[in-house]
C-alpha cells in the first residue's frame, strides 16, 4: 500500500446544489444526505482500506483549504490549495507532481469529493483491482457504472465488449467517450449493452498519466513539471500561483482520456450516484409514505407527494397540496421548484447575483 495514493477533488461549487450550496460551504462540505457524515468525509472514509491516510490528498479552492482541515483528520501539506478554478486537468496535474515529488512509483486513484458509493465493500474490493493493474500497466484506467436507465445527465463510455482484457474481471478497451446525451440517444446507448456511465473516478500510475500530459496537455505539463524543485517548499504557493494564473482550463476527460489511446474501463455496479441534482439526490434519501423526501426539517405535509424537503433547523413547514416540488430553506433563502424544471435553478441564481450581488451566492 505504500505506492498507493488518493487525490480527491474538492474545488465544485455544486451551484446545483443551491441554496443549500453556497459559496462559502458548497456541497461536498456538507450532510447532504443526513447521515452525519459530509460528502467530503465519506469520500475520505471509502479509500481507508485502501490507503494508507498519508497517502491521502485533498485538491480544494485555497478559500476552503481551512474548512477541508476543520472535517478531516489529514495533514495540511496533504490539502493542496488551488489559487484558481481552472477544471480538473491542471487540479490533477497539481496533485500529480507532487505525488511525484514524494513518491515517483506511486499509483493513483483519482475521485471527486462529492459522489455517494452505496455498496462500499465492492467498492474496496474494485479500487483493489484496479490499483493491482494499474501497477503493472501503462494504461488510463476508469471505472464504469452500468447503467440501469436512459440518463441524459451523465456522460458515457463504449467498451469494446468483444474483447475483455484476459485475466481481469469486466475490464474492456475504450472506444469512445460521448457527453451527455439527449433522452433518444441515452435509451440507444441502453439497450446496445456496449455503454457505461462514465464515474469520473480514474486509476493510472504516475509514468502513465505523465506521458499522457505530456503528449495532449504538453503545456500543462511543461508548467507544472517547471516546478518540481518547488514542491513541498515554501516556494510552493507562489508557483502555483503564477502557474494558475497562466493555466488555461480544461477538464482531463477533454484534454486526455477522449484523445489517448490506452483507456480502458473497468465495468461495475458498486451503487454509485454523482449527486448532481436534488432529484438524483432524491433517489437515495429516505421517503415517507407519500414518495415525500424527507432529508432534513420537521414537516407535517398533507396531500402532497413526491417532494423534496430541506428545512434549516429550529423550523416547522406545513405543506399542503404540493406534487413533485423542491422544497428548500437555508435560512435566507428560500427555494420553491418543480423537480422536472430544476435545471433552471442556474439561472435563477444568475438573476439573483444581478439584482443583489454576491450575498446569495
Amino acid at each position: 500500500m505504500d505506492n498507493r495514493y488518493v487525490i480527491i477533488m474538492a474545488g465544485g461549487v455544486g451551484s446545483r446544489f443551491w441554496p443549500l450550496s453556497r459559496k462559502e460551504r458548497p456541497k461536498q462540505f456538507l450532510d447532504i444526505l443526513g447521515t452525519g457524515e459530509t460528502l467530503l468525509q465519506m469520500t475520505y472514509r471509502r479509500f481507508r482500506s485502501t490507503c494508507k491516510k498519508e497517502n491521502i490528498l485533498v485538491v480544494t479552492s485555497a478559500d476552503h483549504k481551512d474548512l477541508v482541515l476543520s472535517q478531516l483528520e489529514i495533514d495540511p501539506s496533504n490539502v493542496l490549495a488551488e489559487p484558481f478554478r481552472r477544471n480538473t486537468a491542471p487540479c490533477l496535474a497539481y496533485g500529480t507532481f507532487t505525488i511525484m515529488n514524494k513518491n515517483p512509483e506511486a499509483v493513483i486513484v483519482v475521485t471527486p469529493a462529492d459522489h455517494l458509493i452505496i455498496k462500499e465493500d465492492k467498492f474496496s474490493n474494485v479500487i483493489s483491482s484496479a490499483f493491482d493493474f494499474a501497477e503493472k500497466n501503462q494504461a488510463l484506467l476508469t471505472l464504469g457504472i452500468r447503467p440501469d436507465r436512459p440518463e441524459t445527465g451523465y456522460g458515457y463510455i463504449q467498451a469494446d465488449t468483444r474483447k475483455p482484457v484476459a485475466g481481469h474481471d469486466n475490464l474492456l478497451k475504450v472506444k469512445t467517450f460521448t457527453e451527455k446525451p439527449d433522452i433518444e440517444l441515452a435509451g440507444k446507448f441502453l439497450e446496445s449493452g456496449d455503454f457505461y456511465w462514465n464515474s469520473g473516478i480514474f486509476i493510472w500510475n504516475t509514468k502513465a498519466i505523465t506521458e499522457a500530459f505530456e503528449k495532449y496537455l504538453p503545456e500543462i505539463y511543461s508548467a507544472f513539471e517547471e516546478g518540481k524543485e518547488f514542491y513541498g517548499t515554501p516556494r510552493e504557493t507562489k508557483f502555483i500561483a503564477t502557474t494558475y494564473a497562466e493555466c488555461r482550463s480544461i477538464s482531463i476527460d477533454y484534454g486526455i482520456m477522449e484523445k489517448a489511446d490506452n483507456v480502458f474501463v473497468m465495468c461495475t455496479d458498486i451503487g454509485w450516484s454523482d449527486l448532481g441534482t436534488w432529484s438524483s439526490l432524491y433517489e437515495h434519501a429516505r421517503l415517507d409514505k407519500r414518495g415525500n423526501a424527507m432529508v432534513s426539517g420537521k414537516i407535517f405535509s398533507y396531500e402532497s407527494r413526491g417532494n423534496i424537503f430541506n428545512i434549516s433547523g429550529g423550523k416547522v413547514a406545513v405543506v399542503q397540496g404540493l406534487k413533485d416540488y423542491i422544497i428548500v430553506d437555508s435560512e435566507d433563502v428560500l427555494l420553491i421548484v418543480k423537480k422536472d424544471e430544476e435545471q433552471l435553478i442556474k439561472k435563477y441564481v444568475e438573476d439573483i447575483r444581478e439584482a443583489t450581488g454576491e450575498k446569495y451566492q
